[in-house]
């Protein structure tokens, strides 16, 4: 069984109920999630063996962080303890032409303030296959940049794959400190994901004649993004996740996968949205299964989609899904039919 190292941070999520807006009611739902911890929970569910890598504060809300990621079997045994707080955001799921909103609170916390004392790499990557990481983590500070470019070299040294997802947060950093930051950790990086927009904010690699808004992309201009990321730092594979936004209920949904050779697209699927926090994440996870056991290209990359398919349909940042549910959607079974 692969073992799959993730590190970032992972927050406390609070909602309203269903499609409210903030304060509609008293209640917010409170959950956990965050990119590089939704990635570890999926590829538990699919029996992997994942350990995410983090700091959290050692008091009850930390604690509930981390017994959240343990339901699922996710190792957490490598989580740094410490700090004050644990990161918030607060979420108003968008429906029909009103968008989502994120709003964060997660300033000084405890994985923002870690230092690279925290972390003895060496001792994470021990039997380690793969590594993965986002775009976020570093774009929380100088500091964290340190730690993914000392766990990337890590990494290296002991032979482990290391994936990113470009993951571009404007309200963390600017597209300058993105690309200087970036440009540095892509170095040591294999496999590439990215989207529409993160390869243009970040490395200001565009697709022609494309409208993500007017649910129009080219096809033969992510061909081009692909092999110019793959060009300008020797990925091995990109990924680029095609998203059609026709409203906050409804996306088009598929994907690209190139492989050095092969550019290789995903079905396209319409997805009706219950919840799309965590579908790039479901993505990466998907993604990094396939390619783990040894699919080829375009298995890779519809087993990457139809994972992230089905977490479009589920509340929370986690993807509840099994690795026999995804097979079934991507061997063309999307019906959604009541099983008996």
């Amino acid at each position: 069984m692969a073992k799959v190292v993730t590190f970032g941070e992972i927050m406390l999520r609070l909602a309203p109920n269903g499609y409210y807006r903030f304060f509609q009611d008293d209640r917010l739902q409170a959950t956990f999630g965050g990119g590089e911890a939704n990635v570890a929970v999926s590829l538990a569910n699919y029996g992997m063996e994942s350990v995410y890598v983090t700091k959290l504060p050692a008091h009850a809300i930390g604690q509930a962080a981390v017994n959240s990621l343990r339901y699922f079997g996710v190792d957490t045994s490598k989580i740094a303890r410490g700090g004050d707080r644990v990161g918030i955001y607060f979420l108003e799921k968008g429906a029909s032409q009103r968008g989502s909103v994120c709003i964060y609170d997660r300033a000084h916390s405890a994985i923002q303030e870690a230092s690279p004392e925290d972390f003895n790499w060496d001792e994470i990557f021990e039997g380690a296959d793969w590594f993965h990481f986002t775009g976020i983590t570093p774009a929380l500070g100088a500091n964290l940049v340190e730690i993914c470019k000392e766990a990337c070299i890590a990494a290296k040294a002991k032979g482990v794959k290391i994936s990113c997802d470009l993951n571009y947060r404007g309200k963390l950093w600017t597209r300058a400190e993105a690309r200087e930051a970036m440009t540095e950790l892509c170095k040591y990086v294999d496999v590439c994901i990215s989207n529409e927009e993160d390869a243009k904010d970040v490395f200001g690699i565009e697709a022609e004649n494309t409208d993500i808004y007017g649910g129009k992309l080219n096809k033969d201009g992510y061909k081009s993004v692909a092999k110019q990321l793959a060009d300008k730092f020797g990925f091995e594979e990109v990924a680029i996740t095609l998203r059609s936004s026709i409203s906050a209920s409804d996306n088009d949904w598929a994907a690209m996968l190139y492989d050095g050779e092969n550019y290789c697209f995903s079905k396209e699927y319409h997805l009706h949205i219950v919840d799309r926090v965590g579908g790039g994440d479901s993505f990466g996870g998907g993604l990094i299964y396939a390619l783990l056991n040894g699919k080829d290209t375009q298995s890779a990359i519809e087993f990457a989609v139809a994972a992230s398919a089905l977490k479009h349909s589920i509340e929370g940042d986690f993807n509840r899904i099994s690795v026999s549910e995804v097979e079934k959607l991507a061997g063309g079974d999307g019906s959604g039919r009541v099983q008996r």
